[in-house]
């Protein structure tokens, strides 16, 4: 596990250690599977729903259980408590209704993983105060007509909603170029964060 990890993105390595062998995953958002593929690989029965037709062929060509669906929609067809964990992947800022979603997930998992880019982050505070334009990231690689984000959510924002919906925070990481690094702070030092939430 250790070396399929080492290829991932830090907070999908940090799902992968964090899922047990034998438990039932749904990868919202799965895009070309790559998080899914390394939980089959650990024994995981992974399953997966992608907007992109693309990124479901992928999948698929790699023999990976993924349907094409639009999220903000499609998860009411899956029963509650089919899963074990629900994942949503840096995408929680691209659904219509971030609270809806996060109801959804906990739903039809009995726990989720949820990490998104932290719009707070200090480098993005920078750009917006020295040249008052929507910055563009490693993390937000597109600019501000492009993106597909509409709902910029910084750490404190997802601990806030997480409250106002009795959603309970197991775990918390938080991440900048890469790398782990100390909650204190996160909310301007962190460029990415991953939450455990439960019911």
């Amino acid at each position: 596990m250790a070396d399929a990890a080492s290829k991932l993105r830090p907070d999908l390595a940090t799902i992968l250690r964090r899922i047990e062998p034998g438990c039932k995953a749904l990868d919202v958002g799965c895009g070309d599977g790559e998080l899914m593929a390394a939980l089959r690989d650990r024994q995981v029965d992974a399953r997966g729903i992608e907007i992109d037709p693309e990124c479901v062929a992928a999948c698929v060509g790699q023999g990976l259980s993924v349907v094409q669906g639009d999220a903000d929609r499609d998860l009411t067809f899956y029963p509650d408590g089919a899963f074990d964990y629900a994942i949503l992947s840096q995408t929680l800022q691209t659904a219509a209704r971030p609270d809806h979603m996060l109801r959804e997930l906990l739903r039809v998992g009995n726990r989720a993983f949820v990490s998104f880019p932290n719009f707070a982050y200090w480098r993005m505070r920078w750009a917006l105060m020295s040249r008052g334009r929507m910055p563009v990231t490693r993390h937000l690689p597109v600019s501000w007509y492009e993106t597909r984000n509409i709902h910029h959510v910084t750490v404190r924002d997802f601990e806030a909603l997480a409250s106002d919906l009795g959603v309970g925070i197991e775990r918390r990481w938080f991440f900048t170029q890469d790398r782990e690094i100390a909650d204190r702070g996160a909310n301007w030092r962190a460029e990415y964060a991953l939450f455990e939430i439960g019911h």
